[in-house]
């Protein structure tokens, strides 16, 4: 049987050529009796064109894979037919990590917590996040107020979490006559900390007093010039001298 079918292999490799492009050959490679077809340099050559073709798109699209979206924006009309498919993937990845650092750094309110979400919401607030905690009670007038500036400070700065609870339901037993109070915390180390109201200076404390005050902590990035306070002293104490007598008036009166 073997030297039957030796015989037939025989005869049929004696009256087909191997390299070929029938049916047959293509039947006999599959199975491993023919070897793989010969490359004419023809076929040499396409191979090579197409490798070349491959490398000058991976090199594009690596160019294309480290910008980002209005770098890719700007060198829309740069990209070939060939390159869109790959270069739209790499756009939607950079949007959606774009998308991503927005809704993790943007918060843009003052949000209400209570004391089984500090841990969550202060303590394991994120890398790189500043926390603004008020802690307040209703019916006391500073701390309306101060609630109040932080809503606006909380739609000026949204990359810092404001946050707002009740006393004594986020530290149980905590003094009303420590309020308001103010913790800043950056990822969940406490970097400052504005207890009681002299603190603040009272009821005539000013969104840009705490503006100033919450950015020597470093949990906002004030454009201030220079601390608010300081121009109202400075001005108060101008008022003053303006209406003390001075020497040459002292002088005349005992005349």
């Amino acid at each position: 049987m073997c030297a039957v079918i030796k015989l037939k292999w025989s005869v049929i490799s004696q009256s087909q050529d191997p390299n070929a492009d029938t049916e047959w050959n293509d039947i006999l490679r599959k199975k491993g009796i023919l070897p793989p077809k010969e490359k004419t340099q023809d076929d040499v050559d396409e191979d090579a064109l197409e490798q070349q073709i491959l490398l000058q798109q991976e090199s594009v699209v690596k160019t294309y894979e480290s910008m980002t979206l209005d770098q890719l924006d700007e060198n829309e009309d740069d990209f070939s037919e060939e390159d869109e498919a790959a270069i739209e993937i790499y756009r939607q990845k950079r949007l959606a990590e774009w998308k991503a650092t927005q809704i993790k750094n943007c918060f843009g309110e003052v949000v209400e917590i209570s004391g089984q979400d500090y841990i969550k919401e202060v303590n394991k607030a994120g890398e790189g996040i500043w926390v603004v905690l008020h802690l307040y009670k209703q019916g006391i007038p500073l701390c309306t107020l101060i609630n109040q500036h932080l809503s606006e400070m909380a739609r000026k700065f949204p990359q810092t979490k404001f946050l707002k609870s009740i006393s004594t339901t986020c530290i149980p037993n905590y003094p009303d006559h420590n309020l308001p109070t103010i913790f800043v915390y950056h990822e969940g180390e406490m970097k400052a900390q504005y207890i009681g109201p002299l603190v603040f200076g009272g009821m005539n404390l000013k969104v840009e007093e705490l503006e100033w005050r919450l950015s020597e902590s470093g949990a906002v990035k004030t454009d201030l010039e220079e601390n608010p306070k300081k121009q109202i002293e400075d001005k108060l104490m101008s008022s003053i001298r303006s209406t003390l007598p001075t020497q040459k008036d002292s002088d005349s009166e005992e005349d």
